[in-house]
């Protein structure tokens, strides 16, 4: 049997509109969702907007509890890696302080290896030191994006999560970005699991892709299989839509 990551089962969780008082009305968003992430592999999550992909991204991450089911990690928790990197990396601090930040609150690590560790990291996203007195808005779209990677894999995670990573990037940069996450993968152990509605990008980068319709996944398999013998006909629209 494959090492696994990360295993979804029958999970099922939504929404009270009265918050985490969990009063109101309920609307449940995922529903009886059963998946692996194995070990090395980068799993695509597809769907429209508004089917369930983030929600399930948030339960993973422990965000939202599940009402059914359960999730097992099988390392330590996942990191997160979001689409718009602006809003997720303060603007107030330098590049520098935004990645040691993670190491200072584990506690583990002296300010030299902290300063090390973030500038092997800068390394192997492919910034220059520069980069580091530099704050978020000084920077690039993509630049910032691999500022974002840096910092969810600072404290060397096995796995992340990439919620739609690339989609605010222009082709040639979105290129250079599934570039590095193969590269990381490799150089780093990690899996994935890459959320995203371009099924264009996810033919380019996943091993195996999930299909999601109204909370539901309706299709799963290895990219091959779902892209050229489609089951679902759900699947079929989202395949002549993307072309």
């Amino acid at each position: 049997m494959e090492e696994l990551v990360l295993s979804v089962q029958h999970v099922t969780s939504g929404y009270y509109s009265g918050g985490f008082l969990r009063r109101g009305t309920y609307q449940e968003v995922l529903h009886d969702v059963t998946f692996e992430v194995r070990h090395g592999e980068i799993l695509g999550l597809v769907g429209e907007s508004g089917t369930g992909k983030s929600t399930l991204a948030k339960t993973i991450l422990g965000m939202v509890k599940p009402d059914k089911g359960q999730v097992i990690h099988y390392t330590k928790r996942p990191q997160m890696v979001f689409q718009d990197p602006y809003s997720s990396l303060n603007p107030a601090y330098t590049v520098g302080w935004i990645l040691e930040e993670p190491l200072r609150i584990f506690g583990k690590y002296s300010a030299p290896e902290r300063k090390r560790r973030v500038r092997e990291m800068l390394d192997r996203v492919e910034l220059p030191e520069e980069c580091l007195s530099a704050r978020p808005e000084e920077l690039s779209g993509g630049q910032r994006q691999r500022v974002s990677i840096a910092t969810a894999l600072i404290q060397r995670p096995r796995f992340l999560i990439a919620d739609e990573p690339v989609s605010a990037l222009d082709v040639t940069i979105q290129a250079q970005i599934l570039k590095l996450l193969k590269t990381l993968r490799n150089e780093l152990d990690l899996s994935y699991l890459f959320i995203s509605h371009d099924l264009n990008v996810v033919y380019q980068l996943c091993d195996r892709v999930l299909v999601m319709k109204s909370g539901r996944i309706v299709e799963q398999g290895p990219v091959e299989q779902i892209f050229d013998h489609p089951q679902a006909e759900y699947t079929r629209h989202l395949l002549a839509a993307a072309e």
